[in-house]
C-alpha cells in the first residue's frame, strides 16, 4: 500500500491511500493542545531556580564533578554523577550543565562561586 500526496506543500491531503486517487481534502486548522507545553519551563519557573542556584550554590557532587572537569577526567565526572544521580541520562545532563557552568565562569560571566 503506497500513500500520496500526505506531505504536499499546498496542505491538502488524498482522503485514500492509493496513486492519484481519492478526493482531495483541506486539513483542518489543529488548536494547540496544552500537553505539546509539557517540559517546557516559563520565564518564572527559569528565574526562580537561577536565583536559587545563586543563594544556594552548587551541591558538594557539583563541587566534585566541576572539579574534575578542570582537570579534565570527564570520564570520572561522569561515574560520579551518575553513582549520584542513579541513571546515565541524568548524568550527562549534569556533566554538560556543569561544564557549561565552568564554561561561564571562565568567560568572566559569574564569578560568585560558593565554597
Amino acid at each position: 500500500m503506497l500513500c500520496v500526496g500526505d506531505g504536499s506543500s499546498d496542505g491538502q491531503k488524498r482522503s485514500i491511500c492509493w496513486i492519484d486517487k481519492g478526493h482531495i481534502v483541506t486539513r483542518r486548522e489543529v488548536a494547540p493542545r496544552p500537553s505539546d507545553r509539557k517540559g517546557k519551563t516559563s520565564k518564572r519557573v527559569n528565574f526562580v531556580r537561577g536565583l536559587i542556584r545563586e543563594v544556594a550554590g552548587f551541591a558538594p557532587y557539583e563541587k566534585r564533578i566541576t572539579e574534575l572537569l578542570k582537570v579534565g577526567k570527564d570520564k570520572r565526572a561522569l561515574k560520579v554523577a551518575k553513582r549520584k544521580l542513579g541513571t546515565h541520562k541524568r548524568a550527562k545532563r549534569k556533566r554538560e550543565d556543569m561544564a557549561n557552568v565552568l564554561r561561564k565562569m571562565r568567560s568572566g560571566g559569574t564569578t560568585d562561586k560558593k565554597k
